[in-house]
């Protein structure tokens, strides 16, 4: 393969094809995906990618927190791949393209480059990262996370769902606990696709944004105390009500993040009543916060006013 690159097109009803047929692994009825990391329907999907990636001639490598890595081979050895790549696990309430996209796409340039008879002079690397979406599992980005050194693979590996069920012991019952050590592949370079979880682009009519910066968060889980009393005897001026006071956290923490915007964001995603009766006033809540900035110091201020609040 000897062939100069050309102004090469992707074969976009191919792209569209596969991330259509790919959709079908936890669809919804209402047209959406539902394909929560390292469950049933993930291990479908990534039967289909890596049966996709060696009908492509890539060597499928899959490490012990289970990313995929299909390495092309190029005319360099010594050189580190380029590696191109997103997810394939989705939020409960997920789309067709988040994620996907990215790691279809670069199942797609290979699929470009073959029909070319190109051969590249770095190896490339199409990759699925494990759990990015951190909605089974916290944290989210987790495997690439540990691949960057920022976690341990036994400390992922007990990372536990809501149900109790560890990282690892999912991973066993897909079959994608790999056998390679996380980081034993290394990249020389990153791309990564994805669509846009935003509506900027939309608004003002882009069909492109190059990402200069990354998000920083922070996470919280946090609980609210009151008392529970009666929800017919108990007269107004002598409640506890855990709900009424986590109402003006969430408002606070609102005004907080406002004080700092365009630069950053606070989100109360999960609210429970502990122990919920339509009689009971509440005497606990139970909450999780988001908050991101991509600036350090904001975030450093936006953790300090929110512990005040």
């Amino acid at each position: 393969m000897t062939q100069k690159p050309s102004n090469l097109q992707i074969d976009s009803g191919r792209l569209w094809g596969a991330i259509h047929d790919t959709a079908k692994f936890g669809a919804t009825a209402k047209g959406g995906v539902r394909r929560l990391t390292l469950g049933p329907e993930d291990k479908q999907v990534r039967d289909w990618f890596r049966a996709a990636c060696e009908a492509a001639g890539l060597e499928v490598h899959v490490d012990a927190l289970g990313s995929m890595f299909g390495v092309r081979k190029g005319r360099d050895a010594s050189k580190l791949p380029l590696g191109i790549g997103s997810h394939l696990d989705t939020q409960p309430t997920g789309g067709k393209y988040d994620g996907i996209l990215g790691t279809l796409a670069a199942l797609e340039v290979v699929r470009t480059l073959n029909d070319a008879e190109i051969e590249t002079e770095m190896p490339l690397c199409v990759i699925n990262w494990t759990n990015e979406e951190g909605s089974r599992f916290a944290p989210a980005m987790m495997a690439s996370a540990t691949y960057a050194g920022d976690y341990t693979t036994e400390d992922i590996w007990s990372r536990k769902d809501a149900g109790g069920v560890t990282v690892r012991q999912a991973l066993d019952e897909i079959g994608y606990r790999g056998s390679e050590p996380v980081g034993a592949l290394k990249l020389g370079a990153f791309l990564e696709l994805h669509i846009e979880q935003g509506p900027l682009l939309e608004a003002e009519d882009k069909t492109i944004g190059v990402v200069d910066r990354g998000q920083g968060i922070m996470w919280y889980d946090g609980r609210v105390t009151g008392f529970e009393s009666h929800a017919g005897t108990t007269p107004m001026p002598l409640r506890r009500d855990a709900l009424s006071a986590m109402a003006e956290l969430a408002l606070a923490v609102e005004t907080i993040a406002g004080r700092h915007a365009p630069n950053a964001v606070a989100t109360i995603g999960e609210l429970n009543i502990v122990n919920p009766s339509r009689n009971v006033i509440p005497g606990e809540i139970a909450f999780t916060l988001d908050v991101r900035s991509p600036d350090s110091s904001v975030m450093d201020a936006l953790d300090r006013d929110i512990r005040a609040a």
